[in-house]
């Protein structure tokens, strides 16, 4: 086994140089895991810099995102293209790639955004998920693997207990995760506040676990190789020093969110026998680092195959257009979560689509019926059964989404979607393209209460930038909504639906070739007195209340609006004309908060509710909150008589 410390130290030294330019940054990390990595990338990781998006390489993920550094300095050192020297030096700068976390570039081998902890972690077990999956089907010879790091932080985290018990039940044995077992963190040591025994923790949700030096590289090497071998995922729990090698802030939290400061960088470089300049990088040193993928070439060339891939826009049209025709005599009462389910119904065995809920999937509708399950026995299923694991479910689907190989998608309850915010925040943020299914979008849920029924969530989700809402008030638009969802590819989308049993209202009025998110669904297009705006539920209790309001003599025009972001994309043209109206009065009617809707009119015309909800029927919710055909329709008569 070669001794690997010089090599090591070429991470050390360009993130202690990073970090020192750029006067902020977390050099603690990258010195403590250097060793650990280097043994890594020159040994056991499948890759290919020259092609980053070579499907069947081995993914690296770094869940401890703060320490970005080791990943930047890794990649430049193997040779990735767009990780220049020039990108080091601009760490954390305006538009760099080198940001303070990082930033999912896979043409830069960075594979996923990481930086809140726990959801590298989660994400990896998505990527398992999907590689796994993807070797079963294709009868590949060899699994992809998914190697993490991580730190006290991520499995702090609730959402790696989540990640990591359901790795466990489907035994990802192509999952390896590399704790940096320093005991530090931001306030100290993690005594403070961390006294689990971790190996205890992950030996109960089936993982194979091995404790080592993460400084000695034999040691290192033997653990790594027992993982290749595994049948179930497995956690490397290396005992490091974070700061190795700085003779003052080694093993203190000094190191870790903070530059050493150049007294002490230069101790650091005496220390570790270190005498090159500031970023630089010996010849014979890097030539080794960029030969290390070299035992990968004849995979490569034996390997590169390529495979039909995720859902072509040809491959969505042609499917909706059978579900359009076969749908379109439909009449009956219906929740538009069944009407999902009606979707789903058409997704076959050989589509690229992978679903799942978290533990909701009577209630949400979300498993088509030729979906086989996938567990343990059967990677190749198309229906993930996640468990009540919301916010680990979100950042797995993020997981699956980077790979680029299925189009994912899964349910629970809108009320819900807060447990999920940052994983969707994340995914909107990477430009990937998840779908969340979220139902019982309202009020109109009844009798499970106030604790789930959404007020303010589906506005929650419209103020993230990058994403999609879809609320679609019956089986048509919640086709074209559902159409629309899967032709996205650079965002996450968020599909709204009902409990309650809504009527058919939409099917000669929407067009679903030229869908731009709102269209007039009664009254005229022109003309009108006034305009009323409503989505999903609501939209059909808007076109009762335009119909007493016709009785006396105002008319109306009735716009449903099932995707409040696409219509927000269309011209500024485009959206005057049918907002108009002769009395110039826009009304709004949506059963949650009405902070969003201020755009598009006044307060006094927004009919929603900002105080939470109530435990009863449905009806008598709405009743309760004045959301009926006579109250809405009574104030707007109010409103208009006094012009």
């Amino acid at each position: 086994m070669k001794n690997y410390t010089e090599l090591a130290n070429c991470i050390r030294f360009l993130s202690i140089d990073a970090v020192e330019k750029a006067k902020s940054g977390h050099p603690g990390m990258p010195m403590g895991m250097a060793d650990i990595a280097t043994v890594l990338f020159h040994k056991f990781l499948v890759h290919n810099p020259d092609d980053p998006s070579w499907l069947l390489r081995d993914r690296f993920v770094l869940s401890n995102g703060h320490g970005s550094m080791l990943l930047y300095s890794l990649l430049y050192l193997t040779g990735y293209k767009k990780m220049t020297l020039s990108q080091i030096k601009n760490f954390r700068q305006l538009y760099s790639i080198t940001a303070g976390h990082p930033e999912y570039e896979p043409d830069a081998g960075i594979e996923i955004t990481t930086g809140p902890l726990g959801q590298g972690i989660s994400n990896a077990v998505g990527i398992a998920i999907a590689l796994k999956k993807l070797s079963k089907e294709k009868k590949l010879s060899k699994t992809p693997k998914v190697y993490v790091f991580c730190g006290d932080g991520c499995l702090m985290e609730g959402i790696s207990q989540e990640a990591i018990s359901l790795a466990g039940h489907l035994k990802l044995n192509n999952l390896i995760l590399v704790y940096d077992n320093n005991n530090i963190s931001i306030d100290g040591s993690t005594d403070l506040a961390f006294s689990d025994n971790t190996n205890l923790r992950f030996k109960s949700a089936n993982w194979k676990v091995h404790s080592g030096d993460g400084h000695d590289h034999q040691n290192i090497y033997d653990l790594f190789k027992k993982a290749q071998i595994s049948n179930a995922p497995c956690l490397l729990n290396f005992k490091t020093t974070i700061g190795f090698g700085s003779p003052n802030k080694s093993a203190k939290a000094s190191s870790h969110g903070s530059p050493l400061g150049s007294d002490e960088v230069n101790l650091t470089r005496g220390k570790l026998s270190w005498s090159e300049k500031p970023f630089q990088i010996p010849d014979k040193l890097l030539k080794i680092w960029r030969g290390s993928a070299d035992k990968n070439k004849k995979l490569y060339k034996k390997s590169k195959s390529t495979f039909h891939l995720n859902l072509s826009k040809k491959d969505i049209d042609k499917l909706f257009n059978k579900i359009e025709l076969d749908l379109k005599n439909f009449n009956s009462d219906q929740a538009t979560r069944k009407s999902s389910e009606s979707v789903l119904n058409y997704i076959k065995g050989d589509h690229p689509i992978l679903g799942g809920s978290a533990d909701l999937t009577g209630s949400n509708n979300t498993k088509g019926k030729e979906m086989s399950v996938m567990n343990s026995k059967n990677m190749s299923g198309q229906y993930i059964h996640y468990g009540v694991r919301e916010h680990g479910m979100a950042a797995i689907m993020n997981g699956i989404a980077a790979t680029k190989i299925y189009k994912t998608y899964s349910g629970t309850f809108l009320s819900f979607a807060d447990y999920m915010k940052p994983s969707l925040r994340l995914a909107a943020l990477m430009k990937i393209d998840p779908i969340q299914i979220f139902t019982h979008d309202s009020i109109g849920l009844g009798e499970d209460g106030p604790t789930h029924q959404p007020i303010e969530q589906i506005n929650m989700l419209r103020l993230i930038p990058n994403s999609y809402v879809f609320r679609p008030c019956d089986l048509k638009e919640t086709i074209v909504c559902w159409k629309e969802a899967l032709k996205i590819d650079n965002a996450p989308s968020f599909i709204c639906l009902s409990r309650q049993n809504l009527p058919q209202i939409s099917n000669k009025k929407l067009v679903s070739k030229d869908f731009k998110g709102a269209y007039v669904i009664s009254g005229p297009k022109k003309n009108n007195d006034i305009t009323i705006i409503a989505t999903g539920s609501e939209v059909s209790l808007a076109v009762n209340i335009a119909e007493i309001l016709k009785n006396n003599g105002i008319i109306t025009k009735v716009i449903s609006m099932p995707s409040t972001s696409i219509f927000e994309r269309q011209s500024r043209s485009f959206k005057i004309s049918l907002l108009d109206s002769k009395l110039d009065e826009t009304f709004v009617i949506e059963a949650g908060s009405t902070m969003y809707w201020n755009k598009f009119t006044i307060s006094e015309n927004i009919f929603g509710l900002d105080i939470f909800g109530a435990s009863a029927p449905g009806s008598e919710v709405f009743k309760k909150f004045g959301l009926t055909t006579k109250t809405i329709s009574t104030k707007i008569l109010r409103k208009i008589k006094t012009k």
